[in-house]
């Protein structure tokens, strides 16, 4: 996914002078956009090889060949970002399930994106996270559109059952009720948007009924083509 033209349609708190967190920084695009606003210093945190993610049992013996093969070496793309930036965040090795004050001290902002689609304990994750968090949390994740016309204010999510990285995705009510649950206050929720599809996805030739149908939803829902997200401000309550 290509975050760059929906950046600044996040509701993005002031980082400037705060100490920063981006969970589950991937190739580091969060981390790297909250020391270009200012911030004091960022850390972002990652699982440190596929074999560490939360793998269905169907997938356990065969999904990490499979993401290897698909997205590469894992972190790769995060140190090139670094390099070529010149930046100096600082990363760390460590499941978003294992964060707390002991491991890596607490934030004053915290930012997380498109993480808890590929939790089996989204809930349990957040609560990490919170524990962390003295400040802002912004949490932009996928959301599901359908799900999101039928049930606007109601919490509700799609059960995926660990289909391949997946395990479930929300609607707009749903995303705020899990950070919500957590212990944060929401303040703010910008309306779903669309990611678009990076350079290299693969998939744009596959036309099934339910991808067109997905496709036209999200247009209707997000306005534009791509993931349909939604994202969340909050604060620590």
């Amino acid at each position: 996914m290509d975050l760059r033209p929906v950046v600044d349609r996040l509701p993005w708190p002031d980082v400037r002078g705060m100490r920063c967190l981006d969970v589950g920084t991937y190739d580091g695009f969060f981390a790297f956009e909250l020391e270009r606003r200012g911030a004091a210093e960022v850390v972002a945190t990652d699982i440190s090889d596929h074999s560490q993610w939360d793998w269905p049992a169907a997938m356990r013996d065969r999904g990490a060949e499979f993401l290897a093969a698909v997205a590469g070496e894992k972190g790769r793309g995060f140190e090139i970002a670094r390099e070529a930036l010149g930046s100096s965040v600082v990363k760390r090795e460590i499941s978003v399930y294992d964060l707390s004050p002991d491991e890596v001290g607490e934030f004053d902002v915290v930012v997380c994106g498109s993480l808890m689609l590929h939790l089996k304990s989204p809930v349990r994750a957040l609560e990490a996270i919170r524990s962390v968090c003295r400040g802002s949390f912004m949490s932009a994740e996928q959301i599901d559109p359908l799900l999101t016309l039928l049930s606007p204010r109601r919490p509700a999510t799609w059960f995926r059952a660990g289909h391949e990285t997946q395990w479930q995705i929300p609607n707009v009510a749903g995303l705020r009720a899990l950070v919500e649950s957590a212990g944060f206050s929401v303040e703010r929720v910008v309306r779903p948007y669309a990611v678009p599809f990076g350079a290299g996805y693969a998939g744009g030739g596959v036309r099934g009924r339910r991808a067109l149908a997905h496709a036209a939803l999200t247009r209707v829902v997000a306005r534009g083509s791509g993931v349909p997200h939604a994202a969340v401000l909050g604060r620590a309550a």
